[in-house]
């Protein structure tokens, strides 16, 4: 799938196989994760710290995207991926899934915000990069 619109085509496939890489080492693959997502969209991100006074390493993050909450964090070292379905500010469904399913999820929510608009499009496009 790719985002025909002018101003280039973003290649999601991609994105979605990039995001799959590197998931070996759940640790550091969910603060990479955090990171682009943040540097990308930081008014949509927010990265969870460990650590007694949260300034530890990142261990979460949620991603507000659409009428959707994107929340990935380590349990017991495993990554536990969720998506919430919001509207007007109410939680009206929340779901486990699979890291696959929650990439394809996340993927696809990014790839309405880059239609959207303009500026997202080219911050969701440099996590290609």
């Amino acid at each position: 799938m790719t985002d025909g619109s002018s101003g280039g085509s973003l290649n999601f496939e991609l994105l979605a196989a990039s995001l799959r890489a590197d998931s070996a080492d759940a640790r550091t693959w969910v603060a990479v994760l955090g990171q682009k997502l943040d540097g990308a969209l930081p008014s949509r991100v927010r990265l969870h710290r460990g650590g007694l006074f949260g300034n530890g390493a990142i261990d979460g993050m949620a991603a507000e995207l659409g009428d959707w909450r994107f929340t990935l964090r380590l349990e017991r070292g495993e990554p536990l991926a969720e998506r919430v379905h919001i509207v007007r500010g109410i939680n009206l469904k929340s779901e486990t899934l699979s890291l696959d399913a929650w990439i394809d999820a996340l993927v696809a929510a990014l790839a309405e915000i880059a239609a959207a608009s303009a500026r997202e499009r080219d911050a969701i496009q440099a996590l290609l990069r």
